[in-house]
C-alpha cells in the first residue's frame, strides 16, 4: 500500500494521522496535539490541540480544542515520542503566570532581529523584505 503513495511532502504525512504531533508556526507558536486529516497542499486539522510557551525551566499549556493550519505557515512538523513525552525536565506552571514573561521574551527577540536586519540592510546591502512573522 505505501508504494501506492507518491513521494510528496503531504504524501508523506500518511503515516502521522492519528499520532500526536508538535508543530512549529511562521509566527513562533508551538501546538501540540493528535494529527486527524491533511491536505495536498499539507494544510493540517489537530484535534486536542494545546499551545505551549517556556521561560527558561518552565512552560505553560492553553487549550485550543481543534485546530486548523495552513500548511505555509507550517515551520516544523515532529512527532512526540509518547514514552519520554513526561521525561521532560521542565516544570508546569499556570498560562497566566508565564504570559508576561513569554511577551518580554518575544519583544526583546523582536528587536534583536530588527537590529540585525537594519546592520545587514545597511552595511551589508541586503535587502528588506518580508512582514510580521516573515522570518522563515
Amino acid at each position: 500500500m505505501d508504494s501506492l503513495i507518491p513521494f510528496t511532502t503531504s504524501g508523506s504525512l500518511v503515516d502521522c494521522v492519528d499520532r500526536k504531533m508538535l508543530v512549529v508556526l511562521r509566527d513562533g507558536r508551538k501546538l501540540q496535539g493528535v494529527l486527524r486529516s491533511y491536505d495536498q497542499f499539507a494544510n493540517l486539522v489537530l484535534e486536542d490541540t494545546v499551545e505551549r510557551i517556556y521561560h527558561q525551566d518552565v512552560f505553560a499549556e492553553a487549550w485550543r480544542g481543534l485546530f486548523l493550519i495552513r500548511g505555509e505557515n507550517v515551520v516544523l512538523l515532529g512527532e512526540i515520542d509518547l514514552d519520554q513525552e513526561d521525561e521532560v525536565p521542565l516544570r508546569q506552571v499556570e498560562w497566566t503566570v508565564l504570559e508576561p514573561y513569554h511577551k518580554q521574551d518575544v519583544a526583546n527577540k523582536k528587536k534583536r532581529e530588527d537590529v540585525k536586519s537594519q546592520v545587514l540592510y545597511e552595511q551589508k546591502g541586503f535587502c528588506k523584505e518580508g512582514g510580521e512573522g516573515d522570518g522563515y
